[in-house]
């Protein structure tokens, strides 16, 4: 693939949340408000970023029976930094993010691209991944945020939005209302990526027993 298609895949196609289906827990806990939504993803880009490029810079001299576990320390090691960097520069960010943000070492979206890309790509590749990803990560937070906040608590960003405001759906800043929005921008992402499959013969001419049965030129078994 080109660089272009290892960065836009993560934005729809192989979308982290929408598509690959990971990363769920903290999509529902803090995609209540735009502002929590965008910490996160920003938080989980940086992570994914640095992890990425470290990991495939590594990824000759980490053995391969111990990977997972180094794989782990490197994550929880730029997690730990990017912790202390928003306790310190946005404490309310962190007060409203709570324990999602140390739990992003253990994020199935960053473990797995490690294990599936980043161990296996150059460190440009890998840090071009890491960045699409995050930032599909991040947009669908960013999506699924707006219609949560604008609909459960009638704002935008903490903006007051004047009729919704006095006619919110508070239910939408609940699980049943995450989980609903959730459903329907999957529904939403699969109809526009969905591709109709062509249609494959099956015959006899592709199996490796072809000449061992006889079937390969429409002959009988032979006994």
């Amino acid at each position: 693939m080109s660089k272009a298609q290892i960065f836009l895949k993560g934005l729809i196609k192989e979308n982290p949340v929408l598509v690959l289906i990971l990363g769920t827990c903290p999509t529902l806990a803090v995609s209540t408000n735009v502002m929590s939504a965008l910490g996160m993803g920003a938080a989980s880009t940086i992570v994914l970023l640095c992890s990425n490029i470290v990991i495939s810079a590594l990824r000759k001299v980490i053995p391969d029976k111990v990977r997972i576990p180094c794989y782990i320390v490197l994550i929880a090691g730029f997690v730990t930094m990017v912790q202390m960097l928003v306790k310190a520069f946005a404490p309310a960010l962190d007060e409203a993010l709570g324990i999602y943000l140390p739990l992003i070492v253990v994020n199935c979206i960053i473990l797995g691209r490690a294990e599936m890309f980043a161990n296996k790509n150059t460190v440009i590749d890998s840090a071009i991944d890491g960045l699409g990803m995050g930032i599909g990560f991040t947009l669908a937070l960013f999506l699924m945020a707006t219609i949560r906040e604008v609909l459960g608590s009638g704002s935008w960003l903490g903006f007051s939005i004047p009729v919704l405001a006095d006619n919110n759906i508070s239910i939408m800043t609940m699980a049943p209302g995450g989980f609903l929005v959730f459903g329907i921008l999957i529904a939403v992402i699969n109809t526009v990526t969905k591709k109709k499959n062509p249609k494959t013969e099956f015959g006899c001419a592709g199996c490796p027993s072809a000449e061992i049965c006889g079937k390969a030129k429409g002959g009988e078994v032979e006994k």
